[in-house]
């Protein structure tokens, strides 16, 4: 069996199939994420998944960065600058990262996954990411869909 990949079309791919929140829960269980408490936490009770779409990273609010950032845990000063060092490299190099993980928290896109990957884009100059984001009613995500974003 080939292993998954965790592209932006494997995950388009699969909210076609409205398989969206079983393939974030295999995502974020997998090598490089090793978040499988994450992939639960997201998916159970099951919520109501969008996506891929394109959002601007100013709008993403992000729960992990360096000392002196607004985020919810700090991460050391030289493993952040290494890893978003590396990851804006590859992004000049071309790479598509995987889609963030967000979820729709008090009208604001939290980023539940991806953090780095985040911050790699917007130091290689990158106005959006692609994302799937979670809400925990179908209420609430049709009003998100019904009001776009401002740029």
């Amino acid at each position: 069996m080939t292993p998954e990949t965790f592209t932006v079309e494997d995950a388009r791919r699969a909210a076609e199939r409205d398989e969206l929140g079983p393939w974030v829960a295999r995502f974020l269980a997998s090598p490089g994420s090793d978040n499988a408490a994450l992939g639960h936490a997201l998916t159970h009770p099951p919520r109501f998944w969008i996506g891929p779409v394109r959002l601007p990273l100013r709008h993403l609010h992000r729960l992990a960065g360096p000392p002196g950032h607004p985020a919810l845990v700090t991460v050391d000063e030289d493993e952040w600058r290494d890893d978003v060092d590396h990851l804006e490299e590859k992004v000049e190099e071309g790479w598509e990262p995987p889609p963030m993980i967000v979820t729709y928290r008090d009208e604001q896109l939290v980023l539940e996954d991806g953090n780095h990957r985040t911050e790699g884009l917007r130091r290689a100059g990158e106005e959006g990411a692609w994302a799937v984001v979670s809400f925990e009613t179908a209420e609430e995500r049709d009003a998100f869909l019904a009001r776009p974003l401002r740029p």
